[in-house]
């Protein structure tokens, strides 16, 4: 910094004598020339520093956001409690960020944490899991989500739990199927004991009163065809919970619908109604058993013509189409009176039936086949009026 200023000091000098020797100097070359090498001498030392461009300040370092500690105190405490075990997974380390996920590390809950820390890092994909807890094997569901956080690579993990929901759920159909065949059993088993009673009480008297043997066999008779309808009964549901493995391949719907048309849409019309079937796109196809498919739409159909058979004009609306996700979603819908408020979640029961004289094992079939085929079916209420069901791939 000290010789920059002696050379713009001595430039200086050299540029006052250039100066006072042009201004003293009379035509004369030779004191031209003189004036002209010290100027030249002074801008010679100068010219570095001149040439010299003035360095940028360096940038400011950017700083972070100001934190709000209040909004983030919010989220610590709303993560705390939340219903489910959550983790965060960086590298190999694993951190608990709710206290359902502490207190199932700990002493009491899953018998090895070893064991859940290996099964938390070496998940890849989401799905259903089983923990060994101090109560025994539970079923939870797994979600993850891979986040990338200041750079670096990171996972959300966390566990549903569904053990107590599905035993709940469990118990609840299992007590209303009991209560289903505990009443058909009773509807069979009632009359038989009170026929079997009638039986030996006229067999306490004497043989040879008026009308002895036809009462007899009339009592008999019934008993044989109550017993006949109870055997009936069981095998019926036998055959509901016995359906075969489906086999799965490619069912074009076009020709599929095609098929199911040409064997119902002629009783509607002899009824004076309409069965129309659509679809979103001529090259729709779904991987199932097409046996299996149509059974279960056939007893949709059914259903739909039983619940119609008082509508001056019956409509059946079929339609196949893909939703959101990709899902292929088959609807199957009438113009009946649809299913009473506060049955939706019996009709699939087995052997519950909203109509009179009903068996209540066509829904019951449905859910099981479509089911089998990786599908599920739902009851959905139509703003037109009506029951609609749709079946979802």
């Amino acid at each position: 910094m000290g010789s920059e200023r002696l050379r713009l000091a001595a430039a200086a000098l050299l540029w006052l004598a250039a100066g006072a020797l042009a201004h003293a100097a009379v035509a004369s070359t030779r004191t031209w020339t003189g004036a002209a090498v010290l100027a030249l001498a002074g801008l010679a030392l100068a010219w570095p520093m001149l040439m010299r461009r003035p360095l940028a300040p360096p940038p400011m370092p950017e700083l972070p956001p100001p934190i709000d500690t209040r909004r983030l105190t919010l989220l610590q405490a709303q993560l705390e409690h939340l219903p489910v075990a959550a983790w965060a997974l960086s590298g190999d380390r694993l951190q608990p960020l709710s206290s359902r996920a502490r207190r199932l590390a700990a002493p009491g809950a899953v018998r090895d944490e070893t064991a859940l820390h290996r099964l938390l890092c070496g998940a890849t994909v989401s799905g259903p899991v089983l923990l060994d807890t101090e109560r025994g094997s539970e079923r939870w569901q797994l979600q993850r989500q891979p986040l990338a956080l200041d750079g670096q690579a990171q996972a959300l993990l966390v566990l549903v739990p569904l053990e107590n929901e599905l035993e709940s759920e469990s118990l609840q159909a299992w007590q209303q199927l009991v209560q289903v065949l505990t009443h058909e059993i009773m509807n069979s088993l009632t009359p038989i004991q009170s026929l079997s009673q009638t039986a030996l009480t006229l067999l306490d008297e004497p043989r040879t009163a008026e009308g002895y043997e036809a009462e007899l066999r009339l009592a008999l008779d019934a008993i044989a065809h109550r017993a006949a309808g109870l055997a009936g009964f069981v095998r019926t549901y036998r055959r509901v919970s016995q359906w075969p493995a489906p086999t799965l391949a490619p069912v074009p719907l076009g020709d599929f619908f095609s098929r199911l048309q040409q064997a119902v849409a002629p009783a509607w019309a002899a009824r004076g109604g309409q069965a129309s079937f659509e679809l979103a796109s001529p090259s729709l196809q779904l991987l199932a058993d097409a046996g299996q498919l149509e059974q279960a739409l056939l007893a949709l159909l059914t259903n739909a013509a039983q619940a119609t058979a008082d509508q001056p004009a019956p409509r059946l609306w079929v339609q196949a189409r893909q939703g959101r996700g990709g899902r292929l979603q088959i609807s199957v819908r009438d113009n009946g009176p649809g299913v009473p408020a506060g049955l939706e979640r019996k009709i699939f029961l087995p052997f519950f039936s909203a109509r009179e004289g009903g068996q209540g094992i066509g829904l019951t079939v449905v859910r099981q086949l479509v089911h089998g085929m990786g599908g599920r079916v739902r009851h959905v209420r139509p703003l037109e009026g009506g029951a609609a069901f749709v079946l979802s791939f």
